[in-house]
């Protein structure tokens, strides 16, 4: 009897061994095959913080979402740096924005390079740089001027985002198709804006259909000849807000080649968490409406409460199991061949828990692996589904 038993302690020893040999190991696989992907995000803002001063080549941690050095923990290869602006924005200050970018990348040649091709995304891999790619989001920061368009092409940019929330003359967006102020003639491209989408076609510049509204969305799959590219949007079925896709549409993404990155907003991916915030901001409206007659903004207001309510703020953050929901579906939906990651750090306001900047990407991959997903299918995921439609609209 004694020897059966210790023969049964040995066996749970063993047990335990392996458990925690087994668990190390598949710490370590996740973090090796984030590290062997080529990690492409389709959708950062951290220019705006650029051009208000911030130098992303020193540690901007509890500042920012983005800077050089976390870019490099985080297995990032190639960013898309977004030219953004609201409605007020003008093609000179999209020119401001890519110079400025232009001089970071002067500043930090041993970091990162520019990049404009799949080739050159390579190159920065082999090099170990940060791949710094252009994308401008917005289409009224061309002025409705195709010229103005091959310019902003010859500077580098490799998509624009049709609209933002604001229309253009020539595309509505999302935000105004579901406002219920536009009659149904005036949705979707008008002849110029099919001229724009041809172009880019014929540049090789990739048209990018997030923050379009339903019809402009249509009215780009017939006429484009090139893969679309969807930089940073989620799936309407699990939430359905106006800047998410459904499933029709995303079958149409499918059907056409193109890819779906995911936006990491929290109220783009749970459809409960601006009920959340809704009710937390009731809780203390006392203190939110004296700060408010102290002259405080919104944004310092959050930061005051999220500092002195640091549990209640951070549980207003869906889990980051949430994300792979929306990654599931459209897999589950299409397949994995249309679906990657298109992050929108820096523009916004709240992500998944675990999720606190772009240090955080390798527990996706982590995530990916608990799924069951495969590695080729996770490589797929985090920048080969891209790779592939920006070779086919340079072709």
């Amino acid at each position: 009897m004694m020897m059966k038993k210790r023969q049964v302690y040995l066996s749970i020893s063993a047990a335990l061994v392996f458990a925690l040999c087994a668990k190390s190991s598949a710490a370590q696989d996740y973090k090796q095959l984030h590290e062997e992907a080529i990690l492409v995000d389709t959708h950062n803002d951290v220019l705006i913080a650029v051009m208000d001063g911030l130098d992303i080549s020193k540690d901007l941690s509890g500042r920012t979402h983005s800077d050089l050095a976390r870019f490099k923990v985080g297995g990032v290869d190639a960013q898309f740096f977004s030219v953004w602006s609201d409605e007020t924005g003008t093609f000179k200050y999209a020119i401001q924005q890519i110079d400025s970018l232009g001089a970071i990348v002067k500043r930090n040649p041993d970091k990162m390079m520019l990049a404009t091709n799949a080739r050159h995304i390579q190159q920065a891999v082999e090099e170990g740089k940060l791949a710094a790619l252009i994308g401008v989001e917005g289409g009224h920061m061309i002025e409705s001027d195709l010229e103005k368009l091959e310019q902003l092409h010859k500077r580098g940019a490799r998509y624009l985002t049709l609209t933002w929330n604001n229309s253009t003359p020539w595309a509505t967006s999302a935000m105004d198709e579901t406002s219920g102020k536009l009659p149904a003639a005036k949705k979707g491209l008008t002849s110029f804006g099919k001229q724009v989408v041809r172009r880019m076609n014929e540049l090789g510049m990739m048209v990018d259909v997030s923050h379009v509204g339903s019809k402009t969305f249509w009215d780009v799959m017939a006429v484009t000849k090139k893969p679309v590219l969807v930089s940073h949007s989620c799936v309407h079925q699990i939430n359905p807000v106006f800047r998410n896709l459904t499933d029709k549409q995303i079958k149409a993404v499918a059907k056409n080649g193109g890819v779906i990155h995911l936006n990491f907003f929290s109220g783009f991916l749970d459809p409960e968490f601006v009920p959340r915030v809704n009710r937390f901001q009731k809780a203390h409206k006392n203190e939110i409406d004296s700060l408010k007659t102290k002259g405080w903004n919104n944004d310092a207001i959050m930061d005051f409460l999220a500092e002195t309510y640091p549990t209640d703020v951070q549980n207003l953050r869906p889990p980051l199991s949430l994300l792979l929901d929306h990654l599931d579906h459209i897999v589950k939906l299409v397949g994995v061949d249309y679906v990657g990651l298109g992050s929108d750090f820096d523009g916004i306001t709240s992500a998944p828990q675990q999720l606190d900047g772009v240090q955080d990407f390798p527990l996706i991959t982590k995530e990916l692996l608990a799924r069951g997903y495969s590695e080729a299918d996770i490589k797929k995921i985090l920048g080969g589904n891209f790779l592939r439609v920006f070779k086919a609209n340079a072709e």
